[in-house]
């Protein structure tokens, strides 16, 4: 029993260092923006402008917690900050770089047949690399491996496929981490607990729509759960995981996410729970429906909001 409580105690250490470097972080970007405010600056769904700052803080705040949790293997360690190091670098290229002009697989693969190398290209193969790296990091026989560097790198494309409202990619997550450190075992709860923590930091902001993650958030957070699940689960447990990864990415290529959340009112009232309602007055008194809208950005450079 001691033991129980002393992991879980680790775990919410972690989870507490991590929510605080990411509110510390936040505040200090906001303060000091690289390259200007402008520069991290998105039009959301609703037409409003919010911040990309918020993807910034959560994935430092992780990977930095991450690299000193207690509890944790060397190599634990080291597969969730190259994880969430990597993917928050592609994905911050993909975001400060992208037009948004192709989306999805689909959109990028046809781009590259055409001869048009997409930032969204070099996202998804740098995010490929990274969940290599961390697959390696984690350790493992080269089955293992290739599973693992598929979790992370599916995880990272997983997450960012829900950010499109306010709120859902961390909703997506915090949900996706409790299933994976409970269904973990021992030790499990560590590994999970710095994106987690830094993530739930800064949901308010988030459902407030004041800021969002953005391709760099919201793609280390799910490359760190990614890479949470590979140093922790059993290995048919992870190929089912993976399984189900791969099938709600290729799902999303013909499914909006979004119009299956909305006809489903459990998941709607979930999507929803601390959300400005759906829709709001204008200036000529006529209500508006942002919510037929697919993606939360609109600005020339807020299509990186999908992979």
């Amino acid at each position: 029993m001691s033991r129980r409580y002393g992991t879980a105690a680790r775990a919410a250490i972690t989870a507490g260092a991590a929510a605080a470097m990411a509110r510390a972080s936040y505040a200090g970007l906001r303060r000091w923006p690289p390259g200007g405010a402008a520069r991290w600056t998105r039009t959301n769904h609703r037409g409003e402008p919010v911040t990309l700052l918020e993807g910034a803080a959560v994935a430092l705040a992780a990977a930095a917690a991450s690299a000193f949790a207690p509890g944790l293997s060397p190599r634990a360690r080291a597969a969730l900050v190259a994880a969430g190091a990597g993917a928050a670098a592609f994905g911050a290229y993909d975001d400060l770089a992208g037009s948004g002009g192709r989306r999805g697989f689909r959109g990028h693969l046809a781009a590259l047949a055409s001869g048009e190398v997409t930032t969204g290209a070099v996202k998804i193969a740098g995010i490929g690399a990274a969940g290599a790296a961390a697959a390696v990091l984690a350790g493992g026989p080269p089955a293992d491996v290739l599973i693992n560097a598929g979790l992370t790198a599916g995880g990272a494309n997983l997450i960012n496929l829900f950010d499109l409202r306010p709120g859902r990619a961390i909703k997506v997550a915090l949900a996706t981490g409790a299933l994976a450190g409970g269904a973990g075992g021992p030790g499990a709860a560590g590994t999970v607990a710095a994106p987690a923590g830094a993530a739930l930091a800064l949901l308010g902001d988030d459902l407030g729509e004041r800021a969002m993650l953005g391709d760099l958030g919201a793609n280390a957070l799910g490359a760190m759960l990614g890479a949470a699940a590979a140093v922790t689960l059993s290995r048919p447990a992870r190929i089912t995981l993976l399984a189900g990864i791969v099938g709600l990415t290729a799902a999303s290529e013909v499914v909006s996410f979004t119009a299956v959340i909305e006809r489903t009112p459990a998941l709607h009232r979930l999507d929803m729970l601390g959300r400005r309602p759906a829709s709001t007055p204008t200036a000529n008194g006529q209500g508006s429906t942002p919510e037929t809208q697919e993606v939360q950005g609109a600005g020339p450079t807020s299509g990186a909001l999908a992979p």
